[in-house]
C-alpha cells in the first residue's frame, strides 16, 4: 500500500486489491467447503455413535445455527479490532473445530468440535465481505463481490469431495484433522496476505460518507427485505424439485443430475450476474433474475421432463444469480465503518430465511400438494419486483 503524506488520501494499488480479493475467495471457499463438509460425516458420524436421525439432524444445527447467529456479533467485533484479525482468528477456530472433531472420543466432544468449528465460520461471511468491499469500490465492488461469492461453491465442491476421497484412504478422525490443520495455515495467510489498510482510503471513505448520508435510510432494510425473499424461494424450490421430478418419472440418479445442473447453474449466475450487475444496473438485474425464476418455476409444472432438464440451468442461474448483485450493493448503501455489521446482519437474515421457509412450506406442501406450493414460491419471488421499485432512488447513480 503507498502510504502518502499526512493528510495525503491513501490509494490502493492493484496489487493489493488482487491480495484482498484472493485472500477473501480462499477464506469463503474454505469455510464453505467446512460447512458443507459436515453433510459428508453425517452418515459415518451415524455409524460411529448409532445416532438417531433426530441426532443428526441436531449436530447439522450445531455448527450451522452457530455460524448463522453469531454473524452479527462477529461483524461488531471487526469494529473494534479489525476485519482481518478477526477473520484469521475465526479461520484458526474452524480448523481447531474439526482438529477437535478428529480427536473425539464420544459424542459430546464432537458436538463441542462443531460448535466451536461454527463459531469460527460465522466471522467469513461478514467480515470477508467487508474486506472485499474495502478494496474495490462502485460497481468494481459487486464484480469483486461476485467473484467472491462464486469462490464458496467451488469450497462447497472440492473440500467435501476432499474428504470423501481421503475417507477411502485413512479413517475419518485423521482426515478431519488433516481438513483441520488446513484451517490454521489458512489463518496464517490471512494474517500475512491480506493487505494492512485497515480503513478505507481518504478519498473513497470520503465519496462513501456522501454516499451514504445521501442515500435513504430505507435502502439497507429494502435490499435486507429482498434477500430475505430470494434466500426463502431458492431452498424450498430445492426442495421440492426432486418430488416434482419424481412425479414426472425421473429416478433417483437422473434427479441427482438435475440437482447437480441447478449447482453449476447457480455457480454460473453467482459471477454471471455480478458483471451483469456492473453493466445494466442493480435495479435492471433483480427485476431480470427474479423475473426469470418466477418464469422458470411456473414453466417447470406443465414441462415433459426432458424439457424440465433444459431449462434447469437456467433456472439456476436466476436462482442463485440476485444473490451476488445483492451482497455486492450492501457497500452502497451503508457507511465504511458499519460495512462489517451490515453484511453481518445480511447475512444472518438471509440465511436464516433460508433455513426456516423449507419447514414453513412444506406444512402448506402437506395441505395443497408440490404443484400448488411451487406456484406459491414463484408468486412470492414476485414481491421482491415492488421492493425493487421501492430501492430504486437508493440506487440512483450508484449501479
Amino acid at each position: 500500500m503507498t502510504a502518502l503524506a499526512s493528510g495525503a488520501s491513501v490509494v490502493p494499488r492493484t496489487g493489493d486489491e488482487r491480495r484482498a480479493l484472493g485472500v477473501a475467495c480462499g477464506a469463503h471457499a474454505l469455510h464453505d467447503g467446512y460447512t458443507d463438509l459436515v453433510y459428508v460425516m453425517l452418515p459415518i458420524w451415524q455409524a460411529e455413535f448409532g445416532l438417531s436421525y433426530a441426532a443428526i439432524g441436531i449436530l447439522r444445527s450445531l455448527f450451522s445455527g452457530t455460524l448463522a447467529g453469531l454473524q452479527i456479533p462477529s461483524g461488531l467485533l471487526a469494529e473494534k479490532v479489525g476485519a482481518a484479525r478477526v477473520l484469521a482468528f475465526g479461520t484458526a477456530l474452524a480448523g481447531c473445530g474439526y482438529l477437535l472433531a478428529g480427536v473425539s472420543a464420544g459424542l459430546p466432544m464432537l458436538a463441542a468440535a462443531l460448535i466451536l468449528g461454527g463459531l469460527g465460520a460465522s466471522t467469513q461471511h461478514p467480515l470477508a465481505s467487508a474486506l472485499v468491499a474495502r478494496a474495490f469500490a462502485g460497481p468494481r465492488s459487486i464484480k469483486a463481490l461476485g467473484t467472491y461469492n462464486f469462490a464458496g461453491d467451488i469450497g462447497k465442491m472440492t473440500v467435501p469431495a476432499a474428504a470423501a476421497l481421503l475417507v477411502t484412504w485413512m479413517p475419518w478422525r485423521p482426515t478431519l484433522a488433516l481438513l483441520g490443520a488446513c484451517g490454521l495455515a489458512a489463518a496464517i495467510a490471512v494474517l500475512l496476505l491480506m493487505p494492512r489498510q485497515e480503513t478505507e482510503p481518504a478519498a473513497a471513505a470520503a465519496q462513501a460518507v456522501l454516499t451514504a448520508a445521501d442515500t435513504p435510510r430505507r435502502g439497507f432494510p429494502l435490499l435486507l427485505s429482498i434477500g430475505i425473499i430470494d434466500s426463502a424461494t431458492r431452498m424450498p424450490f430445492l426442495t421440492f424439485l426432486p418430488f416434482l421430478l419424481a412425479a414426472k418419472g425421473a429416478s433417483v440418479s437422473a434427479i441427482g443430475l438435475a440437482l447437480t445442473a441447478v449447482f453449476a447453474g447457480g455457480a454460473c449466475g453467482k459471477l454471471v450476474c455480478a458483471f451483469l450487475g456492473a453493466r445494466i444496473g442493480v435495479f435492471a438485474t433483480v427485476l431480470l433474475t427474479e423475473g426469470l425464476t418466477a418464469l422458470g418455476l411456473l414453466a417447470l409444472l406443465p414441462l415433459p421432463l426432458w424439457a424440465c432438464y433444459a431449462l434447469l440451468p437456467v433456472i439456476g442461474v436466476a436462482l442463485n444469480g440476485t444473490s451476488s448483485v445483492l451482497y455486492g450493493t450492501v457497500p452502497a448503501l451503508v457507511a465504511p465503518e458499519r460495512r462489517a455489521r451490515a453484511f453481518g446482519i445480511f447475512y444472518t437474515g438471509t440465511i436464516g430465511a433460508g433455513a426456516t421457509a423449507p419447514m414453513l412450506y412444506g406444512l402448506l406442501g402437506d395441505r395443497v400438494g408440490v404443484n400448488a406450493t411451487l406456484v406459491t414460491v414463484a408468486v412470492v419471488v414476485l414481491a421482491t419486483v415492488p421492493l425493487a421499485f421501492a430501492l430504486r432512488p437508493a440506487l440512483e447513480g450508484k449501479s
